[in-house]
């Protein structure tokens, strides 16, 4: 049993010669004792004095040989128990070799299989996916590692025929290094992917704030009054600053197009999208301009107005007074209309600047095309023939008043 050259041709049958082995060194150990306690039993008859039924010198030699016998079978059994643990360690070489092959092929055809995502969330999850793998890849191996290092180490010892395990290293080393380019490939696949997608989806978000903004800025809410309008234009105003600081991430659509991968960027689809939502971009400039300068016409135009509505409540009131006032004929009464006359004359040059204001107003609305440019031009013109009348009014009680005060000058000197 112990010179068997049986030492298993699978890591299996080596387990089950080595629980054998076990057995036959424990009989041995067994069988020690007995040979050691026959031993000494035996060299007491080597011992005796007087009649001795043996020759105390073949005794000996005896007790020599059992002992020299037995120590070789326990050098022997240790021997064999050594070349059955090599051959363990052999055969557990190659079967976790085998085992990585079949994991190496596992992950090939997971590869093989594996699509780069539809769209972002997809590849969101495969990217989560390919980096637990990565995970699996490193532990994976450093046990590989270990494994080829116990393999070099059989190959030094020389006790076994060391004709597969340099091939089997080999072709494992070059199926590993395959399956980490593969890896490293499919990795950079899935990058480029997501950034297609995140692309995709950050010009998607662009465009639907360009499309929300431009029906703001379309609108044809100018307000009904002043303070409408003021409120309407701060608004505006801040659209206007965020249409601004959108311009750096339209801009900068061309330069994340060209980082893209040639398969990515170079589809008809996406370079259209680049130019739509540039083209869009314009339009929402130009019309959040045109907005803002019709919000400041219609708040010039509710401003004039306002402005035309106190220029008329004066002039009604002057008017009014004007056509109703009765020129005196006694001197003292007339001299004081006429300091009257000279208080409305510092008022009339008031309102005459103010009137004066309102018709560069409209002219300036006239000349931009204003849509409400004949309105505008109608109240100019209501505002125009109702100062002249109040001029005129004034002029004449003014004549009036210069004839009584000659005709009372007149009669004083006489």
């Amino acid at each position: 049993l112990l010179v068997s050259k049986d030492f298993g041709k699978h890591l299996l049958e080596v387990e089950d010669l080595l629980q054998k082995h076990g057995l036959l060194e424990a009989d041995i150990s067994a069988q020690t004792e007995r040979v050691q306690a026959l031993n000494a039993a035996a060299l007491k008859f080597s011992e005796l004095e007087g009649y001795q039924p043996c020759d105390p010198q073949i005794i000996c030699n005896r007790v020599n040989h059992v002992q020299t016998c037995l120590e070789e079978l326990g050098e022997m059994a240790g021997k064999r128990r050594k070349e059955l643990e090599d051959s363990r360690q052999l055969w557990a070489f190659f079967q976790e070799m085998e085992e990585a092959e079949a994991w190496i092929r596992e992950k090939e055809q997971i590869l093989a299989a594996k699509t780069c995502g539809r769209d972002l969330s997809s590849v969101l999850t495969l990217t989560s996916k390919h980096k637990s793998m990565l995970g699996e890849l490193g532990s994976r191996r450093a046990l590989l590692h270990q494994t080829m290092k116990r393999g070099e180490q059989i190959l030094a010892k020389k006790r076994f025929s060391p004709g597969g395990i340099q091939e089997k290293i080999r072709e494992v080393r070059l199926r590993w290094k395959k399956l980490e380019e593969v890896t490293g490939l499919h990795q950079q696949r899935l990058q480029e992917a997501l950034n297609f997608f995140q692309f995709s989806a950050e010009t998607d978000d662009l465009v639907a704030w360009l499309q929300d903004t431009y029906r703001i800025v379309s609108s044809d809410d100018f307000g009904h009054d002043d303070h409408s309008t003021q409120a309407l234009l701060r608004k505006h105003r801040a659209v206007v600053e965020e249409v601004e600081k959108h311009r750096a991430a339209v801009v900068a659509l061309r330069k994340q197009l060209a980082l893209l991968a040639p398969e990515h960027r170079q589809g008809v689809d996406v370079q259209i999208r680049v130019v739509e939502v540039e083209q869009l971009y314009g339009e929402v400039a130009e019309v959040a301009v045109l907005r803002q300068q019709w919000l400041q016409d219609a708040l010039a135009v509710y401003r004039m107005f306002s402005e035309v509505h106190a220029c008329e409540v004066w002039v009604d009131e002057k008017e009014q007074w004007l056509e109703k006032m009765e020129v005196p004929e006694e001197l003292d009464e007339v001299e004081v209309v006429q300091h009257r006359f000279e208080s409305l004359d510092q008022e009339m040059n008031s309102v005459m600047g103010r009137i004066l204001d309102v018709n560069q107003v409209v002219q300036q609305l006239v000349e931009g095309g204003h849509p409400s440019s004949e309105e505008v031009r109608a109240c100019q013109d209501h505002l125009n023939s109702r100062w002249n009348r109040v001029v005129e009014l004034v002029e004449h009680k003014k004549d009036q008043l210069s004839s009584v005060l000659k005709i009372q000058n007149y009669l004083l000197e006489c």
